[in-house]
């Protein structure tokens, strides 16, 4: 595509539409598929990303930040260059450190009181850019012009270019010459770098946006998803529930859910005891707060057997075995944070993976800031019922909390 040739293309372009709802839009079609929809208002990332900003005002440590990502990009293509198919998440990896340098890219604009959209028509402007007219996917937009560097660099090289950019960024300051030139250098570099790398611009965009705002900004409970909705009530988590959480002198701890006791007894099945026997604490997190919890449906036997798709698929082994081994490796973090007793968060990264672990099931759709809800209550409850040997618990699905109250 570089060169006009469809064979010399990876299959994506940059694409640039003047003047679409009074702003200019910029984003990446993916060629092989004209409808497929991965455009995005780069206004509009820089909008929604800004809520998520919580850095100092003071740019180095943005500086520092983009720098990093940038090396990310450059770590993620090695592995991928030297373990081939072996390395399995690289497509997945390298859309997320150019995500997250364009995060940094519009935090570093934010400081600088420059307009994102702005730098990257300049950076598409010189003669390594070329263009060519296209039908819009964007709402009263109805021509796009698509623009792509003319010629394709290795990897490699792109990649090198890419990081002295970064580096050439470092020295710039809060106001100054050369600081909006050495942005645009960057821009075009950063461009270059992603269109070797195979991956589309609009997906490195929309799925930092989700992760970003998943994280640092709280959902309308109004608009999270409800996996049950549709499904009859004995095939829903219940919306309000007691389970009482007991353990008798034997040191097994029993559960109890409207008189019957249910699942099978529990110790620590560990030689120094931290109170895992009370691990079912967390599943009645993710069933009241994340309205997900496949372990707690077979617990109560309420499945969700009139759609044999989804009890096999979401309610089903697999499913159960995913949630009982997140939350095993959850409860192996949280003991080396006193189990979250002076932490009000929890870690980007852990939220991170725990999002590779769900990866494929329903509560994918949760949001990161939903999930760190989840944990930071569960284990709020979970500290109570260790401290008292046990304690009911109580779930709300419609205010999407969890609490404790002594037996």
């Amino acid at each position: 595509m570089a060169t006009g040739s469809p064979n010399s293309s990876p299959g994506y372009a940059l694409s640039v539409t003047p003047d679409i709802m009074g702003v200019p839009w910029i984003g990446f079609l993916k060629m092989a598929d004209p409808l497929y929809q991965s455009t995005i208002l780069l206004s509009e990332y820089a909008q929604a990303v800004g809520p998520t900003d919580r850095m100092k005002a003071d740019i180095q440590p943005v500086l520092f930040g983009l720098f990093g990502e940038v090396g990310g990009i450059m770590t993620a293509a090695k592995k991928h260059h030297r373990e081939g198919k072996a390395f399995v998440g690289y497509r997945r990896a390298v859309e997320e450190e150019f995500g997250d340098t364009l995060w940094y890219l519009a935090a570093l604009c934010r400081r600088l009181d420059l307009s994102l959209e702005g730098l990257f028509e300049q950076a598409i402007a010189g003669e390594d850019y070329t263009s060519m007219l296209a039908a819009s996917d964007v709402e009263n937009g109805a021509i796009a012009r698509i623009t792509m560097p003319r010629q394709v660099a290795k990897l490699d090289d792109a990649l090198l270019t890419l990081g002295d950019a970064a580096a050439q960024l470092l020295a710039i300051q809060s106001s100054g010459t050369g600081t909006e030139a050495t942005l645009v250098r960057f821009i075009d570099r950063y461009l270059k770098a992603l269109q070797v790398s195979g991956v589309s611009f609009g997906e490195v965009a929309r799925s930092n946006l989700k992760k970003t705002r998943g994280r640092f900004v709280s959902p309308e409970l109004s608009e999270l998803p409800l996996f049950d909705l549709n499904f009859e009530e004995e095939e829903q988590l219940p919306y309000e529930f007691e389970i009482e959480i007991s353990q008798r002198e034997s040191g097994l701890s029993y559960l109890r859910y409207n008189g019957v006791f249910i699942g099978d007894p529990l110790t620590d099945n560990i030689i120094d005891e931290d109170g895992y026997r009370f691990h079912d604490v967390f599943h009645f997190a993710h069933a009241a707060i994340l309205h997900w919890s496949p372990v707690m449906r077979s617990l109560i036997k309420q499945k969700r057997k009139s759609d044999k798709v989804i009890d096999q698929a979401q309610d089903g082994g697999r499913a159960i075995v995913v949630e009982e081994g997140l939350t095993a490796w959850i409860f192996s973090r949280a003991k080396e944070l006193d189990f979250f007793a002076s932490n009000e968060t929890v870690s980007f990264d852990m939220l991170k993976t725990i999002a590779d672990f769900v990866r494929g099931y329903e509560v994918d759709q949760c949001p990161l800031n939903l999930w760190e809800r989840a944990i930071i209550q569960g284990y709020a409850v979970f500290r109570e019922v260790k401290a008292n040997n046990g304690g009911v618990v109580i779930g709300n699905r419609n205010t999407r909390t969890i609490g404790y109250r002594p037996l």
